[in-house]
């Protein structure tokens, strides 16, 4: 395997039907993409941080995700970004392997995060008594370390069997980084059973936080519909529209694809990078937007802090 990896290399392609005058045009646009999505989740991060009042449970989460999709954009876009403006786009083996496992980890851990998201929002609305002793700092920070080294361990078997496959010497990737189907596509010889586990644990990785998730909002309707009592659906509504905005920008891109993969519609490798990138990136930036908009907490330490930032200055 060592002297077998020393003599690959890996071509980023991205949008191979792209003319080349619009390198630049690319570059820049994904470089406002990066910049914007670092931006905004360094600024949550750093806010949540720094302000002690938002050292809670709910906040943390969002801390936890912003971080999840900070990591991501940074391992990815820097590179794909290279390919277009300085024609540097290519990875060795191993970088191109450490992208894929890095890129199958932290996107699949969002799902666990939406998930004990979900499970924060259950005690919240339907055990809102015991919610302060249900979902304790301690509970909160053992679920988050549990769903990174989990994730973690379910995804390490993914480079492990895509690396087991036989690549020409210079391996063209269609695609906007090293991504399991991606490298597939392009390695020699039967790659069905590999991409065929790798699939159940994709879908495992997916569906079984998404059923979690949607159990938990069936129950929180069923039981604010049995109350009947609509100072509780104003509740429903303002506590978890955030969420739902987060969940559908998260999950149905992924489930499309899935359904596509297991119908096996082929997509023209540019329509595929297209949507990769629309479900990859797009949720990076509007999450920590949509948590700052409908979150007052963070609205109105924002609106200190910049008050207090104003009339030092002054």
């Amino acid at each position: 395997m060592a002297n077998y990896s020393q003599v690959i290399f890996f071509e980023l392609i991205g949008f191979s039907k792209v003319p080349e005058k619009y390198n630049l045009v690319l570059a820049f646009t994904m470089f406002i993409v990066y910049s914007t999505a670092l931006v905004v989740n360094g600024a949550v991060i750093l806010l949540i941080f720094i302000s002690h009042h938002l050292h809670q449970p709910m906040y943390i989460f969002i801390v936890n995700l912003a971080l999840s999709d900070l990591l991501f954009d940074t391992i990815t876009l820097p590179k794909f970004i290279a390919k277009y403006w300085f024609q540097a786009g290519r990875l060795s083996f191993f970088e191109c392997f450490l992208q894929l496992f890095f890129v199958h980890w932290l996107g699949s851990l969002d799902s666990f995060l939406l998930m004990v998201m979900a499970g924060d929002r259950y005690v919240a609305i339907c055990k809102p008594l015991r919610y302060s002793s249900i979902v304790t700092y301690r509970v909160t920070v053992v679920s988050c370390s549990a769903s990174w080294l989990v994730v973690a361990i379910l995804v390490l078997m993914v480079p492990l069997l895509v690396a087991q496959l036989s690549f020409p010497g210079q391996t063209q990737v269609y695609s906007c980084f090293c991504s399991a189907s991606a490298l597939m596509r392009s390695a020699y010889g039967d790659v069905m059973n590999t991409r065929q586990t790798i699939l159940i644990v994709a879908l495992y990785l997916l569906l079984v936080p998404l059923a979690i998730v949607l159990l938990s909002y069936a129950i929180i309707i069923l039981k604010i519909h049995l109350s009947g009592s609509s100072g509780n659906w104003q509740k429903l509504f303002y506590t978890c529209t955030t969420h739902l905005l987060v969940l559908s920008l998260y999950f149905i891109p992924r489930v499309f694809i899935y359904i596509a993969n297991y119908a096996k519609l082929v997509l023209p490798p540019d329509i595929s990078t297209l949507i990769l990138c629309i479900y990859s990136y797009l949720p990076h930036i509007a999450n920590p937007i949509i948590y700052c908009l409908r979150t007052a907490e963070i609205k109105n330490t924002l609106r200190n802090l910049v008050r207090r930032s104003i009339g030092s200055a002054v």
